[in-house]
């Protein structure tokens, strides 16, 4: 799972209801936040006149949880009399906490489909709702399809949910519950419509999408091999993915649709076997380089993306500069590098070896160096490249998109391309994006 915060904002009007997300976290999080707006659209609630601010809130880093609280303090304080709705993983994993926010209604994410029977319980009694259900042990898939992904041209497509490997830093097996899994007919259906809409690449995705399956008698190959066989979709890529449960047969199944986006979020965490270990990650750096060489062989154009803590407790000076040294092994086209940060309710906070903040963020400063020169290098490798683009909404006269392998691409022009699969021509690139002019 990536190690990241990611706010998200829109504003959604239906009839005389205004609604506007605030949706902080991972792309699961984004994609329940579309099922709530589905939910309300098709509710009674959609006829009335009602302001309702949902934030959909993160928890993987302590940091991620005062965000969440900084909008909710900002939204009471600008809009007093609106509907105010606090979810997602942070009241799942610290409800008595998250009890003490100013929101009007506090609901973990096992209820998001509870919203709109708990926004009327509000509305209708003018007390505060505190309604966070804890995940059973052997709890099993709750589903509910969307039929559109507002404001994106690509759409995410949640199919697992859930995880069970507790890493010694990672709050979310408390906020997500034990994995499951979405039925492949389910995972079918959704995507047919989604393809109906127009959406013509789908990305798959999860808390643990590796293990998708698992308990239900089949993998995540067999989910991208049923989005290969959806007329109207033309790319299926993949979420973040946990190295371990990758195997050559499933990259082999991967390989033989071509609807497939070689690109893989690879997660990582560390170069050295010993900080790996305290981690409580379930492979060794040997082991995840081998997968890399295995993905390098199958697909030619194929991205290797990860992200990396640094500063983890008992980190030492040689523990980093062996994840260096792997970086640079592997030569991974993006990281995302993050400090670590103590998270309240995992076993790494009673760790020895606490290593001081300072360092830890001159570590991720250092290495976030190295791999900005790694990308930096990959983007100037692909000047003189054909390829195709799927382009998105465009932004100051730029039409923006992305590569099969989530290379971004820039052109420059004035017509919209949004929603078009285009050749272009890659003629220059700076330090995040390619330059590109259409091809004839």
């Amino acid at each position: 799972m990536l190690y990241n915060i990611i706010l998200i904002y829109y504003t959604y009007v239906v009839n005389n209801m205004n609604v506007r997300f605030y949706t902080l976290g991972c792309k699961v999080n984004q994609y329940e936040s579309e099922q709530i707006r589905c939910l309300l659209a098709k509710s009674p609630l959609a006829d009335t006149d009602v302001d309702i601010y949902i934030v959909n809130s993160c928890t993987v880093t302590a940091e991620s949880s005062r965000k969440t609280r900084q909008a909710l303090n900002r939204i009471r304080k600008d809009n007093p009399d609106s509907v105010l709705v606090l979810t997602g993983c942070y009241p799942q994993a610290f409800p008595e906490e998250a009890a003490q926010t100013v929101a009007d209604i506090v609901s973990g994410n096992r209820s998001n489909i509870k919203i709109v029977e708990l926004i009327f319980s509000f509305l209708q009694t003018g007390k505060r709702v505190i309604a966070v259900e804890d995940h059973e042990k052997n709890e099993t898939y709750t589903e509910f399809a969307i039929d559109d992904f507002s404001g994106h041209t690509r759409a995410f497509i949640k199919i697992q949910d859930g995880c069970n490997r507790f890493c010694s830093y990672c709050i979310i097996p408390y906020a997500r519950g034990r994995s499951r899994s979405r039925k492949l007919e389910d995972i079918e259906a959704e995507l047919k419509t989604l393809a109906s809409k127009g959406y013509r690449e789908v990305v798959l995705t999860g808390i643990d999408l590796s293990v998708y399956g698992a308990d239900i008698g089949c993998d995540l190959a067999d989910a991208v091999t049923l989005a290969q066989s959806i007329d109207g979709i033309d790319r299926i890529r993949l979420g973040s993915l946990e190295p371990d449960k990758m195997t050559g047969m499933q990259l082999s199944r991967f390989a033989a649709c071509d609807k497939f986006c070689p690109q893989f979020h690879l997660s990582l965490q560390s170069g050295s076997d010993a900080v790996l270990k305290r981690m409580n990650r379930h492979y060794t750096s040997a082991e995840y380089a081998n997968l890399c060489e295995q993905i390098r062989t199958q697909f030619a154009d194929a991205v290797i993306t990860t992200d990396i803590i640094t500063g983890f407790p008992g980190e030492t000076e040689e523990d980093f500069r062996q994840t260096i040294d792997f970086v640079k092994q592997i030569g991974f086209e993006k990281v995302h590098v993050f400090p670590f940060s103590e998270r309240s309710g995992t076993r790494a906070v009673q760790f020895d070896g606490r290593v001081e903040k300072k360092i830890r963020e001159a570590r991720a400063r250092e290495l976030t160096q190295v791999c900005n020169k790694i990308r930096q290098q990959f983007l100037l490798s692909q000047i003189g490249k054909t390829v195709e683009v799927l382009f998105e909404t465009p932004k100051n006269g730029i039409q923006q998109g992305f590569t099969a392998n989530y290379t971004p691409v820039q052109v420059v022009g004035r017509e919209n391309l949004c929603g078009k699969a285009l050749p272009v021509r890659i003629t220059a690139a700076d330090e995040d994006n390619c330059v590109a002019e259409l091809a004839e």
